[in-house]
């Protein structure tokens, strides 16, 4: 663990997080934990943040999120969490945290796993982590290919339906004067779809003059 001073004891934040409150679920079991551990290693403890009764597949957690903020502040040393899974809500968002902490000179431990990222043991576990990370990301993208890939052979389409168009309106409207911008605002369309629909109606009037030609093509 480094220190910026030999005077200077180390400060620590610790983090703990239960998904339900009450149900033998208890933050307090995990703070007791941290203090102990911060208490033997004589580090002194910043602050503890607690999201009691907030679940850990959540984006945005409140006292974690003020965690964060106040590492890019570099007000602490370390972070000391119970276990892993009650500080990341996926493998991705760990290692993401890990290599932010990293950056700010901020070191990880976990108390349950017993990594602790200013080790040379911690740093090889942050290694296989991201490998891991990296991994499942690649796994899942095959997957993804392949299912899309199968879809297809089976005649499935893919992405979005196409609005329904009343092109018989389109064509009315167009011949009736609008620009493509106000015949979409009119039929609540995109104007790629009302210039696609003009295009396949031969709807662009090219014996129009070039001025009003070049207005078209950037309505």
């Amino acid at each position: 663990m480094k220190k910026e001073s030999s005077e200077e004891n180390i400060k620590v934040a610790i983090y703990a997080r239960v998904s339900t409150s009450g149900k033998g679920q208890d933050t307090e079991l995990q703070l007791r934990d941290l203090r102990t551990f911060a208490q033997a290693r004589g580090y002194d403890i910043f602050r503890e943040y607690v999201d009691d009764g907030v679940s850990g597949r959540k984006d945005r957690r409140p006292e974690l999120d003020r965690l964060m903020n106040d590492a890019k502040k570099r007000k602490f040393d370390a972070v000391v969490v119970w276990r892993f899974d009650r500080f990341a809500r996926s493998t991705k968002h760990l290692v993401t945290a890990l290599e932010e902490f990293r950056h700010l000179g901020i070191d990880f431990i976990s108390f349950q796993e017993n990594i602790d990222t200013s080790s040379p043991m911690g740093k090889a576990m942050f290694t296989i982590v991201s490998a891991i990370a990296e991994l499942e990301a690649d796994i899942i993208r095959e997957r993804v290919v392949a299912g899309i890939a199968n879809a297809r052979a089976k005649g499935v389409k893919i992405g979005r339906p196409s609005p329904v168009i009343d092109r018989k309106e389109v064509r009315r409207l167009r011949e009736g004067g609008l620009t493509i911008r106000a015949i979409a605002d009119k039929m609540n369309l995109k104007r790629s779809f009302v210039h696609k629909t003009l295009a396949n109606c031969s709807l662009f009037l090219p014996e129009k003059s070039g001025g009003e030609i070049a207005e078209m093509a950037v309505q």
